[in-house]
C-alpha cells in the first residue's frame, strides 16, 4: 500500500495534488510520501515480531536522501552502508554509529579507519585480506572491531544477473567450503572480534526458496563453527525482498518472509540483522515528469518526456518496468512508446506500453520510483541533477534541490596552460 491516490481525477501524494509540485518545484522531480515510509518501516518491523533478537538496518544504496533517512531512524531503523560517504549520511540522520553495518566489496584503508573513528557498530567482511588490514588498523588504534564473515553460499536468487549477488562467480563474500578456515585465522587476530557470518544473495528476489536455501546453508556452517570452538552471536541476513513494480506481479510479503526466517533460523541463539531496502523505499516514491512531444512514429508514437535515463537509470540498466500514469487521466488509453531526450537509443522507459494518452504538457509518473532512482541520477548530456521532494500530509518541501548546469559547470576549472 502506498500513499500516492486519485482524487477528483488528479494523482495526489496523500493530500497534496502532484500538479501543484509541478507548479513549485518544475520537472522531473522525485517525489517521497513519509506516511508510506512510516508505514512500511512498521510492517517489515511487525513482520519480525516473533523474531526475540534482531537488528534492521535500512539499505542507504536504495535511497540516501537525508530526510527519508531521517524518518527511518525515527521509526529505529539503523544502517547498512556501502561506503564512507553512506557512513557520514547515517550519521547526520541520527542513526547511531553503533547501529551502523558496514557492508561492501572495496572498503579502502581510509574508510576503514575513518568508520572505527566514528565507532560504527559492525564490519562485514568480504575477504582474508580486508578482515587482516581491519584487524590491524583498529589494533593501532587500541580497539577490537566488531565484525563478520560474508560467506557466498552459490545460491541463484533467481533475479537479474546484475543484481544477483550469492552465487560464486559474483564479487561478493568468501566461497562457503573455505570459512571455517578463513574464519578460525580472523578470529586469532587481536585488533578483531568476528562474532558471527553475513550473506546476501540478490535483490528484487520474488521467491523466498533461495533465501532459505541460503539460509540452511549459514545454519549449517555456525554448528560446525562453534563445533571448533568459536562464539557465533550474531548473523546478518541481508535483504532483498521485492516489490510489485508491475501490478499483476505480487512478491512475497514481509510478513511471508518473516515467517520463513522464524523457520529456518529456529534454535540459531542469535541476533539476526536484516538490511531491508526497496522494499521500504521502492513504493514510496513517484518520479514526475511532463509530456514533451507526441511524436509520431513508423509503429507507433513516442511519448517523449522530460525525464531521462539520467534521472531514471533503471529501465536503460537492468530492462527495469515502471508503471507510467497520467496525473490527470482522460479515461482513454493508448499504445506508445514511452522515451527521455538524452541522445541515446537506450534512453526509453517503456516500449509499445498500453498507457493512459496524454498530450504535450500533460503531467504523468514513472510509479514504485523510490529505490535506486535519485541515488543513481547523473547529469549526462550537461542535464540538471534530479531534485526531490518530501510530502507529509497537506505539506511538502524540497529535501534535495535541482542542481543546475551552470551549478556543475563552476566547480569545473580550465588550467593555465588552456587559457587564451
Amino acid at each position: 500500500m502506498d500513499h500516492f491516490n486519485y482524487r477528483n481525477g488528479v494523482l495526489h501524494a496523500e493530500d497534496v495534488p502532484l500538479s501543484l509540485i509541478a507548479e513549485a518545484v518544475g520537472t522531473p522531480v522525485y517525489i517521497y510520501s513519509r506516511a508510506t515510509l512510516e508505514r512500511h518501516a512498521q510492517v517489515f518491523r511487525d513482520a519480525l515480531r516473533g523474531i526475540e533478537r534482531k537488528h534492521i538496518a535500512f539499505a542507504i544504496k536504495a535511497n540516501p536522501n537525508l530526510a527519508v533517512l531521517k524518518v527511518l531512524a525515527r521509526q529505529g531503523y539503523g544502517a547498512d552502508v556501502v561506503s564512507g560517504g553512506e557512513v557520514k549520511r547515517a550519521l547526520a540522520a541520527g542513526m547511531p554509529a553503533h547501529d551502523i553495518v558496514f557492508s561492501g566489496v572495496g572498503k579502502t584503508h581510509a574508510e576503514l579507519k575513518a568508520a572505527l573513528e566514528d565507532g560504527v557498530g559492525q564490519f562485514n567482511i568480504e575477504l582474508e585480506e580486508e578482515g587482516a588490514v581491519l584487524g590491524q588498523i583498529a589494533a593501532s588504534m587500541g580497539k577490537r572491531a566488531d565484525a563478520v564473515l560474508r560467506v557466498n553460499p552459490d545460491v541463484d536468487a533467481g533475479t537479474h544477473a546484475k543484481i544477483s549477488t550469492g552465487k560464486k562467480e559474483n564479487k561478493f563474500g568468501v566461497p562457503i567450503d573455505e570459512a571455517p578456515g578463513i574464519f578460525a585465522r580472523l578470529s586469532a587476530l587481536p585488533g578483531l572480534n568476528l562474532r558471527g557470518l553475513a550473506l546476501h544473495i540478490g535483490s528484487q528476489i520474488f521467491d523466498l526458496a533461495p533465501i532459505e536455501a541460503g539460509y540452511r546453508k549459514v545454519g549449517e556452517l555456525v554448528t560446525q563453527l562453534r563445533a571448533a570452538g568459536h562464539a557465533i552471536d550474531r548473523v546478518d541476513l541481508g535483504g532483498g525482498l521485492g516489490v510489485p513494480y508491475e501490478r499483476d506481479k505480487v512478491p512475497p510479503t514481509p510478513a511471508d518472509y518473516g515467517a520463513m526466517v522464524e523457520r529456518a533460523t529456529k534454535g540459531w541463539d542469535v541476533t539476526l540483522y536484516f538490511e531491508p531496502g526497496r522494499v521500504i523505499v521502492g513504493n514510496a516514491g513517484v518520479l514526475l515528469t511532463r509530456v514533451i512531444w507526441v511524436k509520431p512514429g513508423a509503429v507507433r508514437p513516442f511519448i517523449i518526456v522530460d525525464a531521462a535515463m539520467n534521472d531514471l537509470a533503471r529501465p536503460a540498466m537492468y530492462d527495469a518496468w515502471h508503471d507510467f500514469e497520467a496525473v490527470a487521466p482522460t479515461g482513454e488509453r493508448m499504445i506508445a512508446n514511452i522515451a527521455g531526450p538524452v541522445c541515446e537509443s537506450g534512453d526509453t522507459f517503456a516500449m509499445a506500453r498500453d498507457i493512459d494518452v496524454v498530450k504535450s504538457g500533460d503531467l504523468a509518473v514513472f510509479r514504485t520510483a523510490g529505490a535506486y532512482g535519485a541515488t543513481m541520477a547523473s547529469t549526462y548530456n550537461s542535464r540538471a541533477l534530479v531534485p526531490e521532494v518530501m510530502v507529509d500530509g497537506d505539506k511538502f518541501a524540497v529535501v534535495a534541490d535541482r542542481i543546475l548546469p551552470e551549478t556543475i559547470l563552476a566547480a569545473e576549472h580550465v588550467p593555465a596552460f588552456l587559457q587564451d
